[in-house]
């Protein structure tokens, strides 16, 4: 069932709003609260928004931030999309998205500069309003995608964005769980040539291995580009298997599969997973033992005819 999504004229309680939560946030975060920022929608003055207040806070320990944010009424809600994101809900006569993060986490910068990129220019606010207003009008835009946390609406904003934070020079590295069309088309685009077609197998992008619950589709960006991909399947409560890690040609030996690997490493090690096992190609062999990969068994199907299994203690 869809549920239908209200986008109102600009409020200019909204600020208001945040100020007060702000002050509350704060106050429960105490030492841990490092600075608060009102992004958004709601945040740009004249801008028609879904009544909900989004803010982010930056904090010393996300960890800590959950309690402390529980006991003044906000409900922990994960991670959502971003990995390594703390999001809190809080929903009355206020409704509140609030994005706690620890600081020097990407998407700081990027809601920061997506907001001052609309206060500051009026073509691309009217040009934002003129797609909000589009997507309103579209019933489909109320629903979930199949297999997707956000509704068409969400999504069907992808685009403007991503050409704004491309006019604004952003250029941030961003480690994303795929969820937008591009991500998707980009994900499977770098999957297919640089490890399907080199080992002449078919490649299915509806293949069950990518979309069992069990399946977590990863990617490293540079700016807006997507430069290496990865797919990790959890195996139980204490393993993981690494199904594909692939950067996408002309960005290869620049880091980035070492970005993504310590990146998934991180994330592992969050959901209490012990174990990173893996078929390897032989040719990739060097680069798993530098990240300190060893031989280790891993019965498990594998479309490679010559690999090697290696595995690694988290």
């Amino acid at each position: 069932m869809s549920k239908e999504i209200q986008v109102l004229p600009y409020d200019p309680n909204w600020p208001h709003i945040y100020e007060k939560e702000a002050a509350l946030i704060g106050q429960a975060l105490s030492g841990n609260c490092l600075a608060i920022h009102h992004i958004g929608s709601t945040s740009v003055p004249g801008l028609a928004a879904k009544p909900t207040v989004d803010m982010i806070t930056v904090v010393g320990s996300g960890d800590l931030s959950i309690a402390q944010l529980e006991k003044v009424g906000f409900s922990y809600k994960g991670e959502w999309n971003i990995p390594f994101k703390f999001g809190f809900t809080k929903r009355g006569q206020d409704e509140i998205n609030l994005h706690v993060f620890e600081e020097g986490h990407p998407e700081i910068e990027l809601n920061i500069l997506f907001r001052d990129h609309l206060r500051s220019n009026p073509q691309s606010l009217k040009e934002y309003a003129h797609i909000k207003e589009t997507l309103i009008e579209d019933e489909t835009s109320f629903q979930k995608q199949k297999g997707n946390m956000f509704s068409g609406y969400n999504l069907g904003k992808d685009r403007f964005i991503r050409q704004i934070l491309k006019t604004s020079g952003y250029n941030g590295h961003r480690f994303l769980k795929v969820t937008h069309i591009q991500e998707w088309e980009d994900y499977h685009r770098i999957r297919k040539t640089e490890i399907f077609d080199a080992i002449g197998v078919v490649y299915d992008a509806h293949h069950p291995s990518i979309t069992a619950n069990s399946a977590y589709h990863f990617i490293v960006c540079h700016g807006i580009e997507v430069r290496t991909v990865a797919h990790i399947e959890l195996l139980n409560e204490s393993d993981a298997a690494l199904r594909s890690l692939a950067t996408d040609s002309g960005f290869q030996r620049q880091g980035y599969g070492a970005e993504m690997m310590a990146l998934l490493e991180k994330w592992l090690k969050r959901q209490n997973i012990k174990v990173l096992k893996m078929h390897s190609r032989l040719s990739a062999e060097p680069f798993y033992r530098k990240l300190g990969f060893l031989e280790m068994p891993f019965d498990d199907p594998s479309i490679q005819e010559q690999y090697i299994d290696l595995g690694k203690a988290l």
